[in-house]
């Protein structure tokens, strides 16, 4: 069911969009040398600080229904939550690691975990990584938008969506990615700054949302419980194991473009949070006994006129597609470069060809997991739950040698750490109380896996190290 009214002319600010994503993927690709494993998949390392700014922004940021149901549902705890611990662990991040990974000459974190502890364990970390990088939950939040939009079926939005944003990335590589970054990266902030204008001349500036707004959506948890709180902050370690920060900062084309560029970034996401968070406060005091996730597309159907509206749709579609894109590309190079050719090859010319070949299986895989788990939030917590833990010490200890195990103890922190934190979620999902998992003692599958891989990885460590001095 078509849920929003558009005029004929928001119809068209949404064509041109289109248009122009197409266009200025293609036109990338005319500059791109697909015969080039070093320029399809990373630009040619000459990823200069706006272009880097750019991309990881609008990247980073695709989960923008996600912080609307959010701050709808939680109030300013959003920032709490989806804001301040991302802004930590990026700028941890690149002080610790940017340059490390710049410097490394790799291409991607697979590699790495080929490099250092051997192939199983890089089969493994690669696996893992596939279902990291799968643009599922941004293609079912494009879907839902085209719903409301076009009133399409699921099916074909999913369709429409997913095409749409991989089709150039096909012919481009990283190449189109970045280009059609820059574009959205105007338009985001473009929609968000006209909606709040708008807000303010029809409501009043912040003090109206301050007499309106409930007093347990101006509190710092929204209500939420410290558990809940503390797992959403240390899925923000995701950043550490993020193959978008991986690719960018390995595509810089210095040490401080890849350094600062994390930096100016978080600067930027600042700012959006404010927009955001904002425009969903709003939403949560105007808007009654609406669905969540659609708290940003009914308040804009609700208040903005012709044009300023298809505008701000377009910034909608901007922010999710400019992600899409990225991480399609990123996983097909996770199952065609790391996985097929790895494992099937070893002419390094057929590389790309592989990378192509896995965008179809990304956009298949995508789909998929959008019918199982038709629900942003979940597709997010259900993947940062299972494979953070895994991961997280494994790769980080690659950039700190003195840190580093043998590949046949990671490859058992791994696994042992995964299967605690999978059947800690099943066991959830097997018995639920009014439709809510219930875990294993009350403790969310997040801890028990990275607790697990915390204590194993020390014991691992000191033994080594009691042996190494015993001798």
């Amino acid at each position: 069911m078509n849920l929003i009214h558009l005029h004929y002319w928001d119809i068209f600010c949404l064509g041109i969009y289109f248009a122009l994503l197409i266009f200025i993927g293609f036109r990338a690709f005319r500059k791109t040398d697909i015969s080039s494993q070093t320029d399809f998949l990373l630009g040619n390392r000459a990823l200069t600080l706006p272009a880097f700014v750019a991309t990881l922004v609008t990247t980073w940021y695709g989960g923008i229904l996600g912080i609307g149901e959010f701050t709808y549902r939680f109030g300013i705890s959003t920032w709490v939550v989806m804001g301040l611990p991302y802004y930590l662990f990026a700028a941890v991040f690149a002080y610790l690691v940017a340059a490390k990974i710049r410097n490394a000459g790799q291409y991607t974190i697979a590699d790495l975990f080929y490099k250092n502890y051997g192939k199983t364990v890089g089969l493994i970390g690669s696996l893992f990584l596939l279902f990291m990088t799968s643009p599922a939950p941004y293609v079912l939040m494009v879907a839902l938008l085209l719903q409301v939009i076009f009133g399409w079926s699921f099916i074909v939005s999913l369709l429409v969506g997913i095409t749409i944003s991989t089709v150039y990335v096909f012919f481009g590589g990283f190449r189109s990615v970045v280009q059609t970054d820059k574009l959205q990266f105007v338009l985001i902030y473009s929609g968000f700054i006209l909606i709040l204008i708008f807000l303010f001349n029809e409501y009043g500036g912040p003090s109206f949302l301050f007499k309106t707004m409930p007093d347990l959506h101006l509190s710092w948890h929204g209500g939420n419980t410290f558990q809940y709180i503390i797992v959403w902050f240390f899925l923000a370690s995701w950043t550490f194991i993020d193959p978008g920060f991986y690719q960018r900062c390995a595509a810089a084309k210095t040490t401080a473009v890849a350094r600062k560029g994390i930096l100016v970034s978080i600067g930027f996401w600042f700012i959006f949070d404010i927009l955001t968070i904002t425009t969903g406060l709003y939403a949560a005091v105007i808007l009654n006994d609406i669905n969540p996730v659609m708290a940003y597309p009914l308040l804009a159907d609700k208040l903005l006129p012709p044009v300023i509206k298809g505008l701000f749709f377009t910034a909608l579609l901007a922010v999710i597609m400019s992600t899409v894109d990225s991480f399609s590309l990123l996983s097909a190079i996770t199952f065609g470069r790391d996985i097929a050719w790895r494992w099937m090859d070893s002419n390094t010319d057929r590389i790309n060809r592989y990378t192509r070949w896995g965008l179809f299986l990304t956009a298949i895989s995508s789909l998929i997991l959008c019918y199982l788990f038709p629900s942003v939030i979940e597709l997010w917590y259900v993947i940062g739950s299972l494979f953070i833990p895994p991961m997280f010490l494994p790769l980080l200890s690659i950039y700190f040698p003195k840190l580093k195990l043998p590949g046949r103890y990671i490859l058992s922190v791994m696994l042992v750490s995964f299967t605690i934190s999978l059947v800690s979620f099943l066991w959830g999902q097997v018995h639920q109380v009014n439709d809510l998992p219930v875990y294993i003692f009350q403790i969310q599958p997040f801890f028990p896996g990275f607790i697990v891989s915390i204590l194993m990885f020390l014991g691992f460590f000191v033994q080594l190290r009691f042996m190494s001095n015993k001798k």
